[in-house]
């Protein structure tokens, strides 16, 4: 996989990089790969394929909307494998295993990804249209999409894992969501990860290790 740079994301990813809402802060990134395969993603490609593989080989759910019945399609396969490399580029921190996160990826449509982005960044793109005036951020969004990935041809998809395993849920998110869209004639993904920060929250936490970091100070100066 290979980053792959936009000006039209470049300007959008520098507008939600950290938009201060009062007590929120809204936080977005929109990141381009190229689906060709680096020296490591070949060896991590091969190694989610034996983990797929062997998950079915241990299975016996044979019912057509069980993950089996997807993994069994090795086109299916492919793409579940380079959204998981996409997930490594994103957050090489962390240890993605291919058949779980299956349970987290759902395959939408546009209208699907439109109705959470109109109810969820409400004041991002109000912000978005005082500050640059013009297309709303939604269409903004969309020409850049289009441009990197052409939507017509694009499959969507969200991932939503569990709190304990989500990568996109930063320390005082009140929610986050995470796309993909992917193009399997381009070779060519781009996630859109979005999440909401309560300021308060992080206010909190430092007021809590200035407090920590006071309290130990007067301990210091104690005979004990």
């Amino acid at each position: 996989m290979k980053f792959l740079e936009y000006t039209p994301l470049d300007r959008i990813n520098g507008f939600l990089n950290d938009l201060n809402l009062g007590e929120r802060t809204i936080k977005g990134s929109l990141e381009a790969y190229s689906c060709k395969h680096t020296g490591t993603d070949k060896r991590l490609s091969l190694s989610l394929e034996n983990e797929i593989l062997d998950y079915l080989g241990k299975s016996s759910d044979t019912d057509s909307c069980s993950p089996v019945e997807f993994l069994l399609s090795r086109s299916s396969r492919k793409t579940l494998i380079y959204l998981v490399l996409t997930l490594y580029h994103m957050y090489p921190d962390y240890d993605f295993s291919a058949v779980k996160a299956h349970q987290f990826f759902t395959e939408e449509s546009w209208d699907t990804f439109k109705q959470i982005f109109d109810t969820f960044m409400v004041e991002a793109s109000k912000e978005w249209v005082e500050t640059y005036g013009g297309s709303s951020l939604l269409e903004t969004i969309y020409k850049a999409l289009d441009e990197v990935v052409e939507l017509s041809e694009c499959e969507i998809y969200s991932y939503n894992p569990d709190s304990g395993a989500d990568p996109f849920l930063e320390k005082g998110a009140i929610w986050s969501f995470g796309f993909f869209f992917y193009n399997r004639k381009l070779k060519r993904v781009v996630s859109f990860s979005f999440c909401c920060l309560s300021n308060l929250v992080a206010d909190g936490f430092v007021a809590d290790n200035l407090c920590y970091e006071e309290d130990g100070e007067i301990f210091d100066n104690m005979d004990i």
